[in-house]
């Protein structure tokens, strides 16, 4: 069991809480059981290294400790006080993994003739960012995209976000704007701006070809150049009083919308 919070590798594992460390050794960290156990279940080739408490270790024997060791991974125990040295949150629940960073790029969503997308556009904020790659996932899109200018996602905030999908579709990050338009434009790829001034309605506009939605910054939404470059710009209809959505909840309603029309459920009988 690993006891000394002040290790080496103790500290090795905290410097991934800094952008320029994970972005030099090409890994990033994973907290809490959730995260750890997607991981571990849908990318075990990047596990590096999975550290649980020893009543972690019990609590999760089954779906965490037992397909780790199937996928000869390495396991540690550690002492509550070397996981609490080790992760960025206050309540790290106990595990904590180090995963290898795989970046995914926008050639390989296309090459795959993706049917729903999501760009994001300058979204600062990690728990916006995580939910958006959460509620892709969920609604079944190809990827997510991100631009230069976003958030990293690979920082703590936004992994815990995203509550393990991050290992469920591919996220492809740092990409210039007006170029990733262009370049889904020359694919097929409608791309749809959301935004609450927008011309079109979300209930009446077509959602049955290949289409990326973009969306915009948290405070001041997508700016002018960047809906011009776009082929349609939707807003979200609002039947209260709400003045406006947040990002994260507009971004899953449009989702949600797109997946209703390209994933159909069974006829009613």
């Amino acid at each position: 069991m690993l006891t000394n919070p002040r290790s080496d590798r103790v500290k090795a594992v905290r410097s991934l809480q800094k952008r320029s460390v994970r972005q030099r050794t090409g890994r990033f960290c994973v907290e809490g059981p959730q995260g750890v156990r997607e991981a571990v279940r849908h990318a075990p080739a990047r596990v590096r290294d999975v550290y649980l408490t020893p009543e972690a270790a019990a609590r999760y024997a089954d779906d965490i400790v037992a397909p780790a060791r199937a996928e000869r991974l390495w396991v540690h125990e550690v002492s509550p006080e070397v996981l609490a040295a080790m992760a960025e949150s206050e309540a790290p629940q106990g595990v904590l993994a180090v995963v290898d960073d795989v970046p995914a790029t926008l050639a390989q969503v296309l090459a795959g003739r993706p049917r729903l997308l999501v760009l994001l556009t300058h979204v600062r904020d990690p728990g916006n960012a995580g939910t958006v790659i959460r509620g892709a996932d969920a609604a079944g899109a190809d990827a997510v995209l991100v631009s230069d200018a976003s958030v990293d996602v690979l920082s703590p905030k936004v992994v815990r976000s995203t509550a393990g999908s991050l290992f469920h579709l591919p996220v492809v990050t740092d990409l210039d704007v007006a170029t990733t338009l262009a370049s889904l434009r020359e694919h097929g790829v409608r791309t749809l701006a959301a935004d609450g001034a927008g011309p079109s309605d979300l209930t009446e506009v077509d959602l049955t070809a290949p289409h990326c939605w973009v969306m915009g910054n948290e405070a001041w939404g997508l700016p002018e150049e960047t809906t011009a470059l776009c082929d349609d710009v939707v807003r979200v209809p609002i039947h209260g009083h709400a003045e406006s959505l947040n990002l994260a909840m507009a971004a899953t309603i449009c989702l949600y919308a797109s997946a209703g029309v390209l994933r159909p459920g069974p006829t009613a009988r």
